[in-house]
């Protein structure tokens, strides 16, 4: 069974809790007496009704031992009346050890010879009792705000002043946890926030009774609350329903927290999304232009509702449940194990808060993953946005009922789409409901975190400034495969073929494939959370905290909105794992023919892992615990590794060239745990000796590029001082030497210098050098196009599409590389950045202008490139083709 939430205390506001005991403090005891049941018999007609029950039923106390109570008499209060409730209750009292809820209080105060109060009944002023009144001429049956068991104890407490009685509220769920389930149909009669009745409440215990849980909260002092209601002269009637409010109030948090919110009003929630003034403007202004396009004039509402429809969720919590035992066979089936890190950290932060999970995208079982995750560990599955191409038949149903929302690709050139979809997040978000998105927008292609889409993130940060009643929290989380389902749909997107539409039939034939396949391990871990009130306060600290209308878009919500993004893939990287696949597809690709001998890769794995632990980049990165030779083995296992036997040593490969394209998909995951290994091991590709400060200053110069395009979370000199770190670390490990060196001055601190020749250290620093040294070429790229055509001829355009056509030459001429070698988007930052850092700027015809700063900078960066790679870069370097 999953894990409860932790226990809310009954939120009974600024009422006093208990006062101590006066007189002397007891003397306390080692180990107090354990309790005993009360003596005396309940009625005789609940210990028949309890023995027929007994074998149907099975308990789980939260907490185990129930609350703690000091010896004053207690009165239990439920969510609602029924029989079935009374006896579970008087079970769970009896296995606690707690008073019996079916023997009468001293005195009888409630006058039914009981000690518990419910708050509502099942059939309580219904509408068929109103209606039977009316037929029958009989007054009308009244609708009770609060129960009359209740008033008369707090009425008993004011004719008394010596009574003293405490509540405890308890709260009972029948069929919560889903792998205790036997079958699929009892999560139809799971618990859930109808109010049944009692036909449906026998067949939800004959199903689910044994997975019962009842939750005992701390207990509260009736004359506590009496006499503070009496200092503040309120009245009998008001403060019974203040309690009632308070108890209702409570009740509502502990079933949310165990089952989930009350998404079952997807209609009613639809309509106040159109009755909203945002949407009513929107589909005014769209039946204007209706109008003027000869168009009927109730089109327009026709279309806003036809899109909240497209759009909303229609959660179901039966379906959710079922869903829950298919993936667990699932999973248990393909993959070998999910684990979860840094979740109850989640739990701690998230109470209070609207969350939004915002993950990396990597699979299309992303969203499966973690909803089950959160679902089976007892916390409430979050509202999914989703791409519109994912609603399909059957499919998209069964998505739509599990919390996702689907949107288009594009909403531009729609005001009124826009509208209906804005408002829609805003209601969400005000109602409480969890909610996530993936800000890349799209499963990345290459294992990089792609830059952030602000779309979704700038309609989360709206709808909280338009009511900023419940503080948001960003939660990021990574997801790390060991395989990907989708490996040979993203190997043929990355050779230039087109993207194939998803489709129930393709999903249908691939089913046995994916079943018969093994997957490794999955690995979900939960970065430090980011409250969007710290990123206000940074970022907009003139805002006061007053809602801000839906029109109003203030100077720094964009740069807000930003900002925030690039944290969120920050702390994504900050909680990566690195699992054998990744440590693989490092050292394996660092080779021409992805192979390696068995003793150098497990000599450059060892490597990489005490790199990790010696230069640690946050606290909660994982890190697999496998040695080199398990690792090995478990490649082999999967299918991804080959061995060839041979007499000096068996040589470890690739299986195959596909293999290893998609292996530095795995190797892009973790890129970032090593950049500054990989800067320093790029210092010694072409140069044997350079002065140690050289390292650290040219470090810093490369490092805003680095930064921007692996969302690295230091600055400039953090960096340098993690860079001094890692040197450290390499001379431990004899990949380098501190030399004495003519003309080296103490300033340079002391000349760095790797072996000569081809020994096992340098072929360990190439491999650890050789991922981030397809960056520096792209880098070089950038700037031998622009110096050869010179300033104020190329616009950011030009020079992105000149670069990627050299890149993709570079490759088929020098050596083959990663596919993210040519890829468009990094080319794009990288010229934003030298933008950003005044190193080229647009003149008055938006083309690219630059003067000896970026010759200087070139000149210091080009010194980690060989003579030969500078030659052909500069030779291949394209030229615009002249305008007109």
């Amino acid at each position: 069974m999953p894990p409860m939430p932790t226990q809310p205390t009954l939120p009974f506001g600024d009422l006093p809790e208990p006062p101590p005991a006066a007189g002397p403090e007891p003397t306390p005891t080692p180990v107090p007496p354990p309790r005993r049941p009360p003596h005396g018999r309940t009625p005789l007609w609940s210990r028949l009704l309890g023995g027929v029950l007994a074998p149907w039923i099975s308990l789980k106390l939260q907490p185990a031992d129930g609350p703690q109570l000091d010896g004053r008499p207690v009165c239990y209060v439920l969510e609602d009346y029924g029989l079935s409730n009374a006896l579970i209750l008087d079970r769970a009292c009896r296995e606690a050890g707690l008073p019996s809820p079916l023997r009468p209080l001293p005195g009888d105060p409630l006058g039914r010879k009981r000690a518990y109060v419910a708050l509502s009944r099942r059939n309580a002023g219904s509408t068929l009792e109103r209606a039977a009144s009316i037929a029958t001429n009989k007054p009308p049956v009244p609708v009770k705000s609060h129960s009359d068991s209740l008033a008369r104890l707090l009425q008993a407490h004011r004719a008394d002043p010596g009574l003293d009685v405490q509540l405890v509220p308890v709260s009972i769920f029948v069929g919560r946890s889903p792998d205790k389930q036997s079958g699929w149909f009892s999560v139809l009669f799971s618990e859930n926030w109808a109010l049944v009745g009692r036909f449906r409440r026998l067949l939800a215990i004959l199903l689910n009774g044994r997975d019962t849980q009842v939750q005992f909260a701390a207990p509260v002092s009736v004359r506590n609350l009496v006499d503070e209601a009496d200092a503040e002269g309120i009245g009998a009637e008001r403060t019974v329903r203040k309690i009632s409010r308070v108890l209702r109030t409570h009740f509502h948090r502990i079933r949310e927290a165990v089952i989930g919110p009350d998404l079952s009003t997807r209609r009613l929630l639809i309509d106040k999304v159109l009755a909203s003034d945002q949407v009513r403007e929107a589909i005014a202004d769209q039946q204007r232009r209706d109008k003027r396009a000869g168009k009927r004039g109730d089109d327009a509402w026709k279309k806003a509702h036809e899109f909240a429809y497209e759009i909303a969720a229609d959660y179901s919590h039966p379906v959710v449940r079922s869903v829950s035992f298919l993936l667990t066979s699932v999973w248990n089936r393909i993959y070998r194990g999910v684990l979860v890190h840094h979740l109850d950290l989640v739990k701690q932060a998230a109470p209070g808060h609207e969350v939004v999970y915002v993950p990396c995208h990597r699979s299309h079982m992303d969203y499966l993953l973690l909803s089950y995750l959160l679902y089976t560990r007892g916390i409430v599955p979050p509202h999914i946005v989703a791409g519109i191409n994912l609603d399909l038949p059957v499919i998209g149903t069964l998505l739509r009922k599990g919390g996702a929302f689907y949107i288009r690709r594009s909403i531009r050139g729609s005001a009124l789409y826009s509208a209906v979809l804005g408002e829609y997040v805003a209601q969400l978000v005000a109602g409480g409901y969890s909610l996530e998105y993936f800000i890349e927008g799209g499963r990345s292609r290459t294992g990089r975190l792609l830059q952030p889409k602000g779309g979704m993130l700038s309609m989360t940060v709206r709808a909280f400034l338009r009511q900023p009643t419940r503080p948001v929290l960003f939660q990021p989380v990574y997801i790390g495969y060991e395989k990907l389902m989708e490996g040979g749909s993203y190997l043929d997107e990355l050779s230039g073929k087109p993207k194939e539409s998803e489709s129930i039939l393709g999903l249908l034939l691939g089913i046995p494939k994916v079943l018969r396949s093994n997957y490794g391990q999955v690995v979900v871990n939960f970065g430090e959370p980011i409250p969007l009130s710290a990123m206000l306060a940074e970022h907009a600290p003139q805002w006061d905290g007053t809602p801000l209308p839906d029109e109003d878009r203030p100077d720094w919500l964009s740069a807000t909105v930003d900002a925030t993004a690039q944290k969120i893939q920050v702390h994504i990287n900050r909680a990566a794992d690195v699992n054998p696949v990744n440590l693989l597809a490092l050292a394996l690709l660092s080779t021409p023919k992805h192979a390696m001998g068995e003793a150098d890769l497990l000599a450059q794995i060892a490597l990489s892992k005490t790199l990790l632990t010696e230069v640690p980049y946050g606290e909660r990165v994982t890190v697999t615990p496998h040695t080199p030779e398990q690792i090995v083995a478990h490649g082999q296992e999967i299918g991804l590794l080959s061995r060839t036997t041979h007499p000096l040593g068996d040589i470890i490969g690739v299986v195959d060239g596909e293999q290893a394209v998609l292996l530095s998909y795995f190797r892009n995951n973790v890129l970032h745990l090593f950049t500054s290994a990989g800067w320093i091991a790029s210092c010694f590709q072409h140069n044997r000796r350079m002065p140690r400060r050289m390292v650290l200053r040219l470090g810093q110069l490369m490092y805003p590029f680095l930064q921007a395009e692996l969302f690295l979370p230091w600055t400039q000199d953090e960096f340098a001082e993690r860079l001094d770190r890692t040197i450290d670390v390499f001379v431990r490990e004899g990949l380098l030497d501190i030399v004495d060196g003519s003309g080296a001055s103490e300033e340079d601190g002391g000349i760095l210098a790797r072996n000569s020749g081809q020994s096992d250290e340098v072929f360990r620093l190439r491999a650890i050098g050789h991922a981030l040294q397809q960056a520096f070429e792209r880098y070089y790229i950038a700037i031998s196009v622009l110096a050869k055509n010179g300033p104020g001829t190329l616009g950011a355009g030009q020079l992105e599409s000149l670069c990627h056509l050299a890149a993709q030459r570079l490759s088929l001429l020098y050596a083959p590389a990663a596919p993210e070698f040519f890829d468009k988007s990094l080319f794009r930052g990288f010229i934003q950045k030298l933008k950003e850092l005044g190193l080229v700027w647009p003149d008055e015809n938006s083309k690219l202008v630059f003067d000896e700063r970026l010759t200087t900078w070139a000149r210091d960066a080009k010194i980690i490139l060989g003579r030969e790679l500078r030659h052909t870069i500069e030779k291949i370097s394209p030229e615009a083709l002249p305008e007109g």
